[in-house]
């Protein structure tokens, strides 16, 4: 009997299995291969040792220019993100008159297509027609010019990723609703602040989200490649090469120049950095994530 259900345990979990292993196990593997080899789509792969890994790191200078872009939108876009979602939850937690509208409009833009949204943004960000800078110079500031200027395009795409935080409004005010209403009556009758109440009671209990949010979005983060390849003109990286982020630069290198072995060994080193960066906020989530059950 026991053969017998395992048989049908393994029958019923069987298309993930065979998904896993054609689908995201085969493609690794292939692709950890593939990193040591010079290799075109036309040509066998030529085994070349860590000479990918050798070039990457000594003689390509846009490799360490869209690091540095990845790096830079991902140290100031996550945080960024991440408090904007748990301040803006907070104030949609509260039970006004026409709450519901403020809460299906802020969480309108998680539900919006990708390219339909660059272009719109595109349009926003115009230096001469743009909204943004016709409300800006209404009350008397000039704006930049955005994508056109390298000093602004990270920033500009750092403020559509936070008005792009609907997904994660939504995780935080269901967590909000879900916080005992006894813990702020006794705080409270206690004489304490709302600002205490926050940070004693609502941030401490909110903490697994926050943890879950910022681990999803630092991978996605690192992941950037749709926003620039649409908003530069089919992956030019914009001026400067401001926008030619890590996923960017290896899109090029793979299907604009077709060194598919470096564009490998660049997908492996993203792997091993998101791993890493993983595993580091897996260890410090013991020491500020707190869990109902005390864990």
């Amino acid at each position: 009997m026991k053969k017998k259900e395992a048989l049908w345990g393994y029958l019923f979990i069987s298309p993930f299995i065979i998904g896993f292993i054609f689908f995201l196990l085969g493609p690794m593997l292939f692709s950890f291969f593939g990193s040591f080899t010079n290799y075109n789509l036309t040509s066998k792969m030529d085994f070349i040792g860590f000479d990918n890994f050798k070039n990457l790191f000594f003689k390509d200078n846009l490799f360490k220019l869209s690091f540095y872009n990845t790096l830079y939108y991902v140290v100031i876009g996550v945080p960024l993100s991440v408090t904007f979602s748990i301040l803006l939850s907070v104030l949609l937690n509260n039970q006004l008159r026409g709450i519901k509208f403020f809460r299906t409009i802020f969480y309108l833009p998680a539900v919006l297509t990708g390219v339909a949204v660059y272009i719109l943004w595109m349009q926003l960000l115009s230096p001469s027609s743009g909204l943004i800078n016709m409300l800006l110079k209404y009350i008397g500031i000039k704006g930049p010019s955005w994508l056109q200027d390298p000093t602004w395009t990270k920033p500009a795409l750092i403020m559509m990723k936070v008005w792009n935080s609907g997904s994660a409004i939504l995780l935080y005010l269901a967590t909000l609703q879900n916080v005992p209403t006894t813990l702020y009556e006794s705080a409270s009758i206690d004489g304490a602040s709302s600002i205490k109440k926050f940070f004693k009671i609502t941030l401490p209990l909110i903490t697994p989200i926050i943890f879950y949010d910022i681990v999803t979005s630092t991978i996605g983060s690192f992941q950037i490649f749709q926003e620039a390849y649409v908003m530069t003109q089919n992956g030019t990286g914009g001026p400067a090469n401001s926008l030619l982020f890590y996923n960017l630069h290896m899109w090029n290198k793979a299907f604009v120049e077709f060194d598919m072995g470096y564009a490998m060994a660049m997908s492996m080193i993203l792997f091993v950095i998101v791993i890493i960066l993983t595993a580091i906020n897996l260890k410090l989530s013991k020491k500020w994530v707190h869990y109902s059950g005390g864990a």
